[in-house]
């Protein structure tokens, strides 16, 4: 044999060294998982290992894809986790936390998907994800007014289940029917009633978590600082959410909706300009969104402003109030249609006029496009001469758009320390900025993120600023990221003041008390007081990591006698 022959052979034999000790490694972290999640389970009925899957498993990819609604991170490039736990019952989330931290794995925890920066699915270090979406139960007691929600229920399944006890009952939270209510409720969650009744967690009484002991508590058991940071702050902080307890609100038989389009040569920028006046300081039963959106019409680039609509009460009474307070609209009864509050659920989710409710209990779409979100909080009206420039700025790029979402109302009866979410009194609006492409590949994503962040950078002169805000549940890594190491805490007050102002410091006192090794961590999680992480799982990882490799080496050792 030749030298060249025998340094490939060589070559060769470390890569099947490597493929084994990769596959022994694995194959022992699943088999000592699974005996800690046996031993650490009651009431067990069915075969446990029916609840994890490897990625040797043939239903892995499918449980993986499942939720995950940004198909940037449904690539094969993407991390994926060594191991996916989707439990039944609640003992099956006490164990998987108390198996994860004896292995020193990260655990991620995802509830619905929606997670725009896929922080819930995707890690640069070996990790485990805990899948809520089993914990769907949704409990409605139309007598007290409540209901008891899973935390892997969707948004349209919990519609669909209060409207089937009540035509006159609704709950303030958002458009999107396929949403988690772990990860909206957790993250504050607003929809289209904001105005009306505030955000979904200003309506929440009482939850369900497991903390980092593994010990169930609601809310008279975690205590009020907990209980506080959960409605906000973001629950895979601090433990695992199993279930929120929600008081309904009362909504009428018949309610309004309609969407208007103008161009901005045609009377757009006008109604633009007057949307931030109108929409924060309206009848509170109104509730006014704005698009934004680059358009080319007889082969000229330009902009479309759209405003959409829902009104709590009949088309008359709304073309009146509207007619004094917003005639830029030139709104008349045609353009309204009036329908039950399930049916404006569906309209506002895109289904078309007359869908029958039961397409809200649709899970099942495993479809995804690439897309990109950022944020920001408008606190003084854009003028049109800065409109224009608007115009001109989002005419070049060519594909973001922005969304504006009116504020005021109840929101600004809401003290701005009642829950981690602060963005209230003072705010006209939020905006989203939405760009979503369907090519693949790094230089598409590139191409559209530039795009995005360039509108952002844009705006800056006309929003929020010390500092810039930006909603949680519109993730964006864009703001700071935790690497969850020795400057965890410094790491954390970037983003951490941006989404939750002045409520940080409390958030991360709660922390510290409750999770003070860090171990509930992603990239952007709240971070422990700095004396905290100087004994973060950090270790222990590394530790539980290099005896998995000791014990997979004598494994391979075994192989080859």
């Amino acid at each position: 044999m030749t030298k060249s022959n025998s340094i490939f052979v060589f070559f060769i034999f470390l890569s099947f060294l490597n493929l084994s000790l990769t596959w022994a490694a694995s194959n022992s972290v699943y088999e000592t998982f699974l005996q800690c999640l046996t031993k650490h389970t009651t009431n067990q009925t069915d075969n446990i290992s029916n609840i994890v899957y490897t990625q040797t498993n043939s239903s892995y990819t499918s449980v993986l894809r499942a939720y995950i609604r940004n198909a940037r991170f449904n690539v094969s490039t993407a991390p994926k986790p060594l191991i996916i736990i989707t439990p039944l019952q609640e003992s099956h989330v006490q164990a998987t936390i108390i198996c994860s931290k004896q292995l020193g794995y990260q655990l991620k925890i995802r509830s619905g998907g929606h997670d725009y920066d896929g922080i819930s699915y995707i890690s640069d270090t070996q990790f485990f994800i805990l899948d809520m979406f089993n914990f769907r139960s949704i409990s409605v007691d139309i007598d007290h007014e409540s209901a008891w929600v899973g935390a892997g229920a969707t948004l349209g399944e919990v519609y669909y289940r209060i409207w089937e006890k009540s035509k006159v009952h609704g709950f303030p939270a958002g458009v999107c029917p396929t949403v988690g209510v772990g990860g909206h409720l957790s993250g504050a969650g607003y929809g289209n009633m904001l105005r009306k009744f505030g955000l979904s967690v200003d309506n929440v009484v009482d939850a369900k978590i497991v903390d980092v002991q593994g010990r169930i508590l609601d809310r008279k058991a975690m205590g009020e600082d907990l209980f506080w940071a959960i409605k906000g702050g973001g629950g895979a902080s601090f433990g695992v959410i199993l279930s929120y307890k929600i008081n309904l609100v009362t909504v009428p038989k018949t309610v309004t909706v309609f969407r208007i389009e103008k161009l901005i040569e045609a009377g757009g920028t006008d109604m633009a300009y007057k949307f931030q006046i109108v929409a924060p300081t309206t009848d509170n039963n109104l509730f006014l969104r704005m698009l934004l959106q680059p358009v080319t019409r007889n082969k000229t680039k330009t902009v479309r402003v759209s405003v959409l609509s829902l009104y709590l009460g009949d088309s008359n009474s709304l073309v009146s109030l509207l007619a004094k307070e917003y005639p830029e609209l030139g709104l008349k009864k045609e353009n309204c249609l009036e329908m039950s509050w399930i049916d404006s659920v569906l309209w506002w989710g895109n289904f078309d006029n007359g869908t029958n409710p039961d397409v809200l209990l649709d899970r099942n779409l495993d479809s995804s496009s690439f897309l990109k979100r950022k944020s920001d909080y408008v606190q003084k009206p854009i003028p049109k001469s800065s409109l224009n420039l608007l115009w001109k700025k989002m005419i070049e790029l060519g594909k973001p758009g922005l969304v504006f979402n009116a504020y005021g109302g109840r929101m600004n009866e809401i003290a701005s320390t009642e829950t981690p979410f602060p963005h209230r009194a003072g705010n006209l609006y939020k905006i989203q900025y939405s760009v979503n492409w369907n090519e693949p590949g790094a230089e598409s994503d590139k191409n559209f993120i530039s795009q995005i962040r360039s509108l952002h950078s844009f705006m800056t002169p006309f929003v929020s600023n010390n500092p810039r805000s930006a909603y949680l549940n519109y993730r964006d890594v864009d703001i700071g990221v935790n690497q969850n190491g020795k400057d965890s805490f410094n790491q954390g007050k970037v983003y951490g003041e941006k989404y939750f102002n002045g409520n940080f410091d409390r958030l991360v006192k709660v922390k510290t008390t409750v999770d003070p090794h860090n171990f509930f961590r992603n990239e952007q999680s709240i971070p422990t007081l700095p004396i905290a992480d100087s004994v973060s799982g950090v270790t222990s990882t590394t530790t539980s990591t290099w005896k998995l490799i000791a014990r997979a080496c004598n494994i391979y050792t075994l192989h080859l006698m």
